[in-house]
């Protein structure tokens, strides 16, 4: 059971070193997405639903074979609530990606 009061922070030395390895992971030349924003508002209707007590992530493919991330609530019994808010049309990094620092660059 999920209680929607689980720690899922990470320091931001540990946060760099996984997308750093992401990064160093990808082809180089390719294209690929390093991360994608979702707005407060958008978030926040996800988290709102009734019963959500967290958010669940999938990454996707859209037509392109771009990675997409797809974020759906999820309830105390760790199922997804498929039939409320789920998000996706994240704004792309790149090539949006903000001051370069450790996260994306």
């Amino acid at each position: 059971m999920f209680t929607g009061t689980e720690d899922n922070e990470i320091s931001y030395n540990d946060a760099a070193q996984l997308t750093q390895n992401y990064r160093d992971a990808q082809t180089p030349g390719s294209n690929y997405v390093k991360g994608e924003y979702f707005s407060k508002a958008s978030l926040e209707s996800v988290l709102d639903q009734s019963e959500c007590v967290g958010i669940r992530i999938y990454y996707g493919l859209d037509e392109n074979n771009v990675q997409r991330l797809v974020i759906v609530g999820v309830d105390a019994n760790e199922n997804d609530l498929v039939t409320g808010v789920i998000l996706e049309h994240g704004i792309m990094c790149p090539p949006i990606c903000g001051v370069p620092n450790n996260l994306n660059s």
